[in-house]
């Protein structure tokens, strides 16, 4: 019996194995078919709750659209005579400087406490001193030969002398022989005299004749020794004074009051003759080089002030400080500076030495005044476009007109041409700016709140950015 119902179990449980997919797939499809038809009417009714709230919403009164108007900033023309500013930067140079250089040789025994680099050195200031021992007894020799010669001079002096007196009494002398000679040859001819007196008498003459001749010559040679004398005097006067420029050369001063750039000067140290020992610059003698373009040279050479002489004004900023210094234009360089762009140009600086802070090698900007232009339109560089276009406003509406830039003054432009008196330009950049664009200016007034949509009415902006 239990057999019996133990195989009746089985073969319910294999029925039911077999069955079992069947019914999983069923299941499963069922399922979704309600999930979609659930969905389905969730969709449905939102629709419908949708149109709902469209039919139902309320109704919005639509705004009037007015035209796009800028509310705008303008400058009225106006010609007048204008002078703009150049700016230039350059630096600070010295306008006097020199290397000094020993002009003897010899150790140096003291230099200055100033000299060193950035000291300032007074004129006359002795900055270093060599050993004064060998230039010392080159003096002396020389002055010793210099009184030696002086000497041999005033004995040739007195030897002439000498020898003019000799000539003097020697001439004497022949005066009283010439004399004899004539009387004892008048005797001769009357016969009273012999021949023998007559030679006598002419031999005396003889002696007496070379006499003279003997002190002449005596008196040319002692002369001539003179003139030689005198040149080796000369000489030794011309040694004496360069042994004292030697001497007085062993201090080397300044030749000017300045500012120390660099020294080798060092005590115990053989300076060579022309060896540069110092380099200095005169502080308050300071100039400033900048460069001008060609357009800016010649028109400030075309000006009737020139060049030389214009006042420009020097601003130099340091640790945030800016010092500023007067000065005028000098000079112009010797030669244009290609690989610079321009022409080179110095100007002095006008300081004191309360001001003489600021040094060569300082970088500056350097401001001076343009030429003077007449009759000129000034107007901002924003009001420019495509640097030859600018916009007037007639009418409520822009309206272009060429124009040229004749020169810059900051962001100012001055024009000549393009432009008339007492007319309205544009200045407020506007990127989509074209020719009958509606404007209004900021002095305007606002548009009536019920004006006619088909007016054109000014906005202080575009409309369409007012709605949004």
């Amino acid at each position: 019996m239990l057999q019996k119902n133990d195989q009746f179990v089985g073969e319910d449980v294999e029925a039911l194995l077999v069955k079992s997919p069947r019914r999983s797939i069923f299941k499963a499809i069922s399922r979704s078919v309600a999930q979609i038809l659930l969905m389905g009417l969730v969709l449905g009714l939102s629709y419908l709750a949708t149109m709902r709230l469209v039919e139902t919403k309320p109704a919005i009164e639509k705004k009037p659209v007015f035209p796009a108007v800028y509310t705008v900033a303008t400058i009225r023309t106006e010609a007048r005579s204008h002078q703009p500013m150049i700016t230039s930067y350059g630096e600070i140079v010295a306008g006097r400087s020199v290397e000094l250089r020993s002009l003897v040789s010899g150790v140096i025994v003291s230099v200055s406490p100033s000299l060193k680099s950035g000291g300032v050195i007074a004129k006359g200031e002795t900055l270093l001193e060599i050993d004064r021992f060998t230039f010392e007894g080159q003096l002396r020799e020389a002055m010793a030969n210099a009184a030696e010669t002086d000497g041999k001079l005033e004995e040739a002096g007195s030897r002439v002398k000498l020898e003019e007196s000799r000539l003097q009494s020697a001439r004497e002398q022949l005066l009283i022989a010439q004399s004899d000679m004539k009387r004892i040859e008048e005797l001769r001819a009357r016969g009273i005299a012999t021949e023998k007196q007559v030679e006598d008498r002419q031999l005396v003459l003889s002696q007496r004749t070379q006499s003279v001749e003997q002190s002449e010559i005596n008196i040319q040679a002692e002369k001539a020794k003179i003139i030689q004398l005198k040149a080796i005097a000369d000489r030794f006067a011309w040694k004496v004074e360069q042994s004292r420029r030697d001497l007085e050369n062993t201090r080397l001063v300044a030749p000017f009051s300045g500012t120390i750039r660099s020294s080798s000067a060092e005590v115990g140290k053989l300076a060579n003759a022309n060896d540069i020992q110092v380099s200095m610059y005169q502080s308050d003698n300071l100039e400033v080089s900048f460069v001008l373009t060609d357009e800016q040279y010649g028109r400030l050479q075309s000006d009737k002030d020139g060049i030389a002489g214009r006042s420009i004004t020097i601003l130099w900023n340091v640790g945030g400080v800016d010092h500023f210094f007067n000065g005028s234009i000098d000079r112009i360089g010797a030669e244009i500076t290609s690989t610079r762009g321009g022409i080179e140009v110095f100007g002095t600086l006008d300081i004191d030495s309360q001001e003489a802070r600021i040094r060569p090698g300082a970088f500056v900007e350097i401001n001076l005044p343009d030429k003077t232009y007449e009759q000129y339109f000034k107007i901002p560089d924003s009001a420019v476009y495509n640097s030859d276009t600018v916009y007037v406003i007639e009418n409520g509406e822009l309206v272009e007109r060429k124009i040229a830039i004749a020169a810059y003054d900051g962001d100012m432009v001055l024009i000549k041409e393009g432009l008339a008196a007492n007319e309205e330009v544009l200045t407020t950049r506007i990127s989509e700016v074209s020719a009958g664009l509606k404007v209004r200016k900021e002095s305007d007034p606002l548009p009536s709140p019920d004006r006619n949509p088909k007016q054109k009415a000014p906005n202080a902006v575009p409309a369409e950015d007012k709605a949004s």
